[in-house]
This record gives C-alpha cells, sequence and structure tokens, in this order.
C-alpha cells in the first residue's frame, strides 16, 4: 500500500473511527448475530444473513482503515509556506474563461471532501497546481478537456 500523508488532524478522526467501529459497531453486530441465531434454522435465515453481510463490510472497513493509518506520514503543519502551491495550502483560482473564481484547500486522498472545497493532491487541478506562484496561470488537463486557471492567492 502506498505511503498516504495526512495531518494530525486527519490522522485522529481515522483513530476515531476505528474506535468507534472496534468498540461500539463490533459488539452491536455480534449481539445481532446471536439473536438472529437464535431464532432457529440458519439456512433460511435472512436476518443472519443480512447481519453477517454487515459484519463483513464493518470488518472490511476497520481493515482498511487501520492499513491506511499503518502507512500514514504525517505532515508537519509548521513548515508548510505560502511561497509556491503545496498541499494544506488555501489556493484561490480563477478560471480564465468564465472568470469562475474558485478556492480550494489542497489535502491527503483520505482527506479530500469537495463540499468543505478541500481536494486531494493527486487530482487532475491540484496537480497542476503544486508548486506554482500567485499571478501564474496553468493549463490544467481535466476530463473535459484542458482548462486555464490564474492563480490568484495562496494561504494557510
Amino acid at each position: 500500500m502506498a505511503v498516504s500523508y495526512m495531518t494530525e488532524d486527519g490522522y485522529n478522526k481515522i483513530l476515531a473511527e476505528i474506535h468507534y467501529l472496534e468498540t461500539v459497531k463490533r459488539p452491536e453486530i455480534s449481539a445481532q448475530i446471536a439473536e438472529a441465531r437464535d431464532k432457529g434454522d440458519l439456512s433460511e435465515n435472512a436476518e443472519y444473513d443480512a447481519t453477517k453481510e454487515a459484519q463483513g463490510i464493518m470488518e472490511a472497513k476497520i481493515a482498511q482503515l487501520k492499513g491506511l493509518i499503518s502507512n500514514a506520514r504525517l505532515i508537519d503543519e509548521s513548515r508548510v509556506t505560502t511561497d509556491a502551491v503545496q498541499i494544506l495550502n488555501k489556493v484561490k483560482i480563477r478560471n480564465t474563461k468564465n472568470n469562475a473564481v474558485m478556492t480550494y484547500t489542497l489535502v491527503s486522498d483520505s482527506e479530500a471532501n469537495l463540499k468543505e472545497g478541500k481536494i486531494a493532491v493527486s487530482t487532475p487541478i491540484a496537480k497542476g497546481l503544486m508548486g506554482k506562484k500567485v499571478g501564474d496561470v496553468v493549463d490544467i488537463n481535466v476530463p473535459s478537456g484542458v482548462m486555464s486557471f490564474e492563480i490568484m492567492e495562496i494561504s494557510l
């Protein structure tokens, strides 16, 4: 599995989710399985099958999250600067064709959340912005073609 870079906050959120799944959800599902098992013939027990499937999905999620944090490298947020675009920067860009202005924070893949304006550094737009400075105009290949953006501001 590849190294995943994340903030301390992102790392702690994953640890909290693992803790919740292991200490709350796992016992709940175990109790549901025991309850379904007590209802008799397992070969015709849809509730038992559904609960076992939910258990499998949850255990896979726990394994995936543990894999993610086992390969995590925490980003030293005190060393993040704004002289050129890098991870954890908030970047204000302007689409040069329609003048639409957008602001994105570049984060690790595991912390990306478009609703919060956080895009993963592995996305085409973030890759195109990395290392660029305020005033630079960059052409970025996106699925719909090439888009041109001017970097207006870089902040933390």
